[in-house]
Formats: structure tokens, sequence, C-alpha cells
């Protein structure tokens, strides 16, 4: 029988969330560098720059999401921003991506906000079609737009 804990991680979780992180970033198509994950990881801790949850399987981490903290003028209000999620390849499509999302939104619900904010690649189908059974809903309102600093801008003469 299958024991799935989400809990909310701590910095004396960071050697259980750095392999997971560096696995997420690789998957995103980041070159592994487990020092650099952990630094990361490490830094937003000290910081308080975020809030992690990680999922264990048995004892075994399996999976992690990061909150990022934000806010909302037009809603005077807290928000968080859902960066990350990422499931070991050999426990997916098990719940554990489902319990990391049960997690975070119940936490930022906790904290009195009025949305969690997450974007996904327009090709990752399976994560879609998670976010969407489990109630959430694609914008259709608003575009996007990022400013990327270290690269050359259109029309920028």
């Amino acid at each position: 029988m299958r024991s799935l804990l989400v809990r909310q991680a701590a910095l004396t979780d960071l050697d259980a969330l750095a392999p997971l992180f560096d696995g997420y970033r690789q998957f995103y198509g980041q070159a592994a560098d487990l020092a650099a994950a952990r630094s990361f990881l490490r830094e937003r801790f000290n910081h308080g720059q975020s809030v992690l949850f990680l999922a264990l399987d048995a004892g075994t981490p399996v999976g992690f999401t990061q909150l990022y903290p934000s806010f909302s003028s037009v809603s005077l209000a807290r928000t968080f921003i859902l960066n990350d999620l990422f499931v070991a390849p050999g426990h997916r499509r098990g719940g554990v991506g489902a319990g990391l999302l049960a997690a975070a939104t119940e936490f930022a619900k906790s904290l009195g906000a009025v949305r969690v904010t997450l974007t996904t690649d327009i090709h990752n189908a399976a994560a879609q079609a998670t976010y969407q059974a489990l109630g959430w809903h694609r914008d259709q309102a608003f575009y996007v737009y990022h400013f990327l600093p270290d690269r050359p801008q259109i029309g920028a003469d």
C-alpha cells in the first residue's frame, strides 16, 4: 500500500529537495548542476523568499512544488506564483502532483490569498490536463509579456 505524505519543506530538507529541483531544471532543458540547485534553494530558504512543499512516498522524496509570494494591487490582497512543480518520472500519474497542488492551494487559502497563478509549457499536455481536472482555469483575458534584459530588444537601434 502506498504511503504518500505532502508537507511544507524546511531547510533541513535541502538534501531531499536539491536533486528533485535539479531534475525539474533538466526537464526544461537546463544542464545538470546539483550544486547550483542546492545554492538556489538555500537562498530562497535563508531569505524567506519562497515556500516549498515536498512529497514523500514511503519516505522517499518524489516531488516538490515552490510558491513565490506576490500581491494584487487591484484586489489589495496576497497572491502566490506557483513557479515550480515536479514529480520524479517513476512516480508520475499516481496523484503526487495533485497532492502537491492541494497542499500549495490550501496554504495559499490559509493566508487569505485571492489567487495562485502558474504557467506551463504549451506542449505539456499531461500537466495541463491535471490542472484542468483539479479545477484550475486557463486565462482567456490576459496576454503574458516578458522583458528579457540579456537579449537584444526588437526595434532597439
